[in-house]
């Protein structure tokens, strides 16, 4: 909570200009962007050598029934609640995976190591991870591999040697291109817009916000960034800062951007409750399920995500291929079920897909 006060303080003094590429109070990280092309041009995929870690003396697993625990960021939520039954639906699909899901009740790097801490002294064979902060969970992580686990991640990463494998849900870039030309389409080439993310470290919304923020300065160079607030995971928090841009910036606030599946429908909601929709857009990081009452509604227009049940299926596959010896380090591809084959990017990490964009016209064939 003091993190939030602060950031709220430091926004008192923040400019809607975006000359201030490495302020922290955008939200991003400081890792170099990849801004794609500003039509529908593809990105050219560039090789890179495997840079994950490797379990020490790991027995031989092979058709073996796994042990597995999964540790999202936190249990509770829609979006983790898919995740989770991606996993069971794979495991119960390869018959040799006994794999269960706990997690903390809140977004807390101290509870995730601590219970993740824990599985390694009870003795687990594979550990499947969302991160709650890439560098305080990498130490954990690492002692879990040098104990001979396989270790895997989903949705939010580690550093890469923590870990073996990192199945992305979509690439940062291609996130960050969807979010940003949906607001722009809905407030304007020169439209303000603001941000209610969950936390600075937060590995996956700050990378995102990296990518949004250079996409926006190439292609949409008029539009104005007002400000990042943080409200975790957590929905109360989520809908009063989005109360407290809404009445903060008034009619100069155009749009807010939902970095989490908790954020967006909580400022869709705040949108609604003000009677700002048609004046105020919403465009986020969403389940359908949650967004379907303001779709419906016409208060919100797009909502951009991945199908997170397919990301927990992909994950427990990887798992199961990395413990099996069926993916190994240079490797392109892996086979992931029903899912068909997925391609290696980066190095060490399974691209799921591109994302979606869900609007009036398509988010109801969707249940999740």
């Amino acid at each position: 909570m003091g993190r939030i006060v602060l950031s709220t303080l430091m926004a008192l003094s923040f400019t809607t200009s975006l000359s201030f590429a490495a302020s922290p109070w955008t939200g991003g990280d400081d890792l170099p962007t990849n801004p794609l092309a500003c039509d529908a041009t593809p990105a050219t995929a560039t090789a890179k050598p495997y840079d994950g870690g490797e379990p020490t003396n790991a027995p031989d697993r092979n058709g073996k029934t796994l042990k597995v625990v999964d540790v999202p960021k936190l249990v509770g939520i829609g979006y983790f609640n898919a995740t989770s039954k991606g996993i069971a639906d794979a495991a119960k699909e390869m018959g040799n995976m006994d794999a269960k899901t706990d997690g903390p009740s809140k977004a807390n790097i101290d509870d995730q190591i601590t219970l993740i801490d824990n599985y390694i002294t009870s003795g687990v064979d594979g550990i499947l991870f969302a991160a709650n902060d890439p560098v305080a969970i990498s130490p954990v992580l690492k002692k879990a591999l040098a104990a001979g686990i396989n270790v895997v991640g989903y949705d939010a990463n580690s550093q890469p040697d923590a870990r073996q494998w990192f199945v992305n849900q979509a690439e940062f870039n291609g996130i960050a291109k969807a979010m940003m030309d949906s607001m722009a389409a809905e407030i304007g080439k020169d439209g303000s817009f603001a941000i209610v993310t969950s936390t600075f470290t937060t590995p996956n919304q700050a990378r995102w916000i990296s990518e949004m923020q250079a996409y926006q300065e190439k292609c949409h160079p008029d539009m104005k960034w007002l400000e990042t607030v943080e409200a975790q995971e957590d929905n109360i928090l989520s809908f009063n800062q989005s109360n407290t841009l809404i009445n903060k910036y008034g009619d100069d606030l155009k749009g807010i951007f939902g970095m989490t599946s908790v954020a967006t429908p909580a400022a869709a909601e705040a949108v609604t409750q003000a009677k700002k929709c048609g004046s105020i857009a919403v465009v986020g990081l969403a389940t359908p399920n949650a967004m379907k009452p303001y779709v419906d509604a016409g208060c919100v227009k797009s909502v951009v995500l991945w199908n997170p049940v397919d990301l927990g299926y992909a994950a427990a596959y990887v798992l199961r291929a990395t413990a099996d010896g069926d993916l190994k380090p240079g490797d392109t591809s892996v086979k992931a079920g029903k899912l068909g084959e997925l391609q290696v990017i980066n190095g060490s990490e399974i691209l799921l897909g591109a994302p979606t964009v869900f609007t009036k016209d398509n988010i109801n064939d969707f249940d999740f």
